[in-house]
């Protein structure tokens, strides 16, 4: 471990937290007037990225998105929230969760879209990596958040290894 790094103060899962909102509007559908994949997919990466922009203070570019169900539909002129929070960092990554919600405005209604898990890579302005502070989580759901990003890191190094070895 350099300098640079044992001077990274651990941040509170609660300092990466945000929450954004979009109206979904006609442009943001296909032809039955349902949100598009690929729209609700770009809004999850930007929440992401804005909680690991938050956590790390430093540029950072998406390294993975883990699988991805799109659980209801979202229709024109539903209001989409997109919460997220980074669960854990790494060396110089970070995973964030980001938590999908559709609400109807007219009815007050409120159902879950999607999850999705996410991993971020800190840089600096030349695209070099660079160390993130460590994640202090505080309430049991962080924790056990915490918890499970440390598992799917492993998942996702032991893929990767068995992805190298069968290109061999």
């Amino acid at each position: 471990m350099n300098q640079e790094e044992t001077t990274l103060v651990p941040r509170l899962v609660r300092e990466s937290q945000s929450e954004a909102t979009q109206l979904v509007l006609p442009n943001d559908t296909n032809t039955l007037g349902a949100l598009l994949g690929g729209r609700l997919m770009h809004w999850i990466d930007l929440a992401g990225a804005l909680a690991a922009h938050r956590h790390a203070r430093a540029f950072v570019v998406t390294a993975s998105i883990d699988h991805l169900d799109f659980l209801v539909p979202v229709q024109v002129g539903d209001v989409v929230i997109l919460c997220s929070s980074v669960n854990r960092a790494f060396h110089t990554s970070m995973e964030t969760g980001v938590k999908v919600w559709v609400e109807n405005y007219m009815s007050g209604s409120r159902r879950h879209v999607s999850s999705a898990y996410l991993t971020f890579v800190a840089i600096d302005r030349y695209g070099r990596r660079v160390p993130v502070p460590p994640v202090t989580p505080e309430t049991p759901e962080e924790k056990r958040r915490f918890e499970d990003a440390g598992r799917r890191r492993e998942q996702r190094q032991a893929e990767a290894a068995r992805k190298r070895t069968a290109g061999k």
